[in-house]
């Protein structure tokens, strides 16, 4: 279930050679060459901007919804648009859209805003109900979403090999992501049959027939409000969501926008590792491995704690990736012409930093949150948690079009 959560979303912008391609005018130039222009250079901070606005909104939704609509109907009606627009977007792989490239860009960033509003509602459902359980199955569907991003990867870097077309390579590409979104609707509609799951899904039922009144008590009616209180939640969790906030704010700033835009210093050499594979390793699966790694880790190493001011201090510390990334060898550069950092390690090192301390850094908070709660509220601090995430990833991917500006 975690790695269909953001596996989506990973699809979309690791597809980079692809909608280059689709973007140039395809009937007269090859998949090879490179052409510049406005969509061309500002398009992941495009895609970044089209993914996580709605997601603000639809979590918003999903809070509302949290009492009124079951989380059966909310993650499979989720599921269900999604599949349905990556249904799509497979068939118009193999369509030549070299007329009509600016329609083909919005209907693009369209299919993306509703599979990131349809995700971030089932990702927001899905850690709700993760808030019933053990800690360590929060962890595991929060290393779950790395993994969906290191598959993704993969898969590029697989289908770059195999394929020759670059339309052929998305085809199979974009085939994989149906495949795995239909066997997360299969796996969701087994876990009701699994008796593990059934225990703590009617614990979590039979132990809260009330409710949390704002000021914090449960009161004694057995109706559930419509709508949980905000107020309860946010006074044991506003430090760790705001920790969530910065640290995926940082992330999205640079990633994909800045880092896919780093090329090889050797690029003139016309190496395969350098034109073709250089980026697709160094920034997608360099990154979402370490950030798995991140991930992973807080199975066994969970410092420091939900109320240690260590954590915050972490967090704010990663903003120094920023400016690290910037002074890398992006291209093209049109206002800020230094290059700090002209070795191919750097941003391989500087990746790996960023992906690992969000994985780790966005991890605690995101596992610490439904735990300081009462547990009547568990399932709504799993949404707030996630409308943290997502704020930050839109304030994030704003910052993300003024710094590729800026270079």
């Amino acid at each position: 279930m975690g790695i269909s959560s953001l596996l989506p979303w990973n699809f979309f912008i690791t597809a980079k050679h692809y909608w280059l391609y689709k973007l140039s005018n395809s009937t007269r130039h090859s998949s090879n060459e490179e052409q510049r222009s406005d969509l061309s250079d500002y398009f992941e901070s495009y895609l970044s901007i089209a993914s996580t606005v709605p997601s603000v909104l639809c979590l918003i939704l999903n809070y509302v919804l949290v009492n009124r609509v079951s989380s059966n109907v909310r993650i499979l009606s989720s599921l269900f648009v999604i599949l349905l627009v990556f249904v799509v977007t497979t068939v118009l792989v193999k369509v030549d859209v070299s007329g009509c490239r600016m329609e083909f860009l919005v209907g693009t960033l369209v299919s993306l805003a509703v599979i990131s509003g349809a995700s971030n509602l089932f990702t927001g459902s899905v850690l709700g109900i993760s808030g019933r359980f053990p800690m360590r199955i929060s962890q595991a569907i929060i290393s779950g979403q790395a993994m969906g991003g290191t598959l993704s990867a993969v898969a590029s870097i697989v289908d770059l090999a195999a394929a020759k077309d670059v339309t052929d390579s998305a085809l199979v590409y974009f085939l994989t992501a149906d495949i795995f979104i239909l066997l997360c609707i299969i796996t969701y509609l087994l876990l009701p049959k699994l008796e593990y799951s059934r225990h703590y899904m009617l614990e979590a039922t039979s132990s809260s027939p009330g409710v949390m009144s704002e000021g914090g008590g449960v009161s004694g009616t057995m109706r559930r409000v419509s709508v949980p209180p905000l107020q309860p939640i946010l006074r044991k969790t506003w430090v760790l969501g705001l920790s969530v906030f910065y640290v995926f704010c940082i992330s999205i700033m640079v990633f994909p926008a800045v880092s896919s835009g780093i090329q090889s210093v050797n690029k003139d050499s016309g190496s395969q590792w350098t034109t073709t594979y250089f980026v697709p390793v160094t920034t997608f699966l360099m990154y979402n491995v370490a950030d798995l790694c991140g991930r992973l880790s807080t199975a066994w190493l969970q410092v420091p704690g939900p109320k240690s001011r260590v954590l915050p201090a972490l967090v704010l510390c990663r903003s120094i990736l920023v400016p690290l990334l910037m002074y890398c060898n992006y291209q093209p550069r049109d206002h800020l012409h230094t290059v700090l950092f002209t070795h191919d390690a750097y941003p391989v090192v500087f990746n790996c930093l960023l992906g690992l301390s969000n994985g780790y850094l966005g991890t605690l908070p995101m596992i610490y949150g439904p735990k300081v709660v009462h547990r009547e509220l568990a399932e709504a601090t799993g949404v707030v948690m996630s409308f943290f995430l997502a704020l930050g990833l839109a304030t994030g991917s704003a910052f993300s079009v003024l710094i590729v500006h800026c270079i």
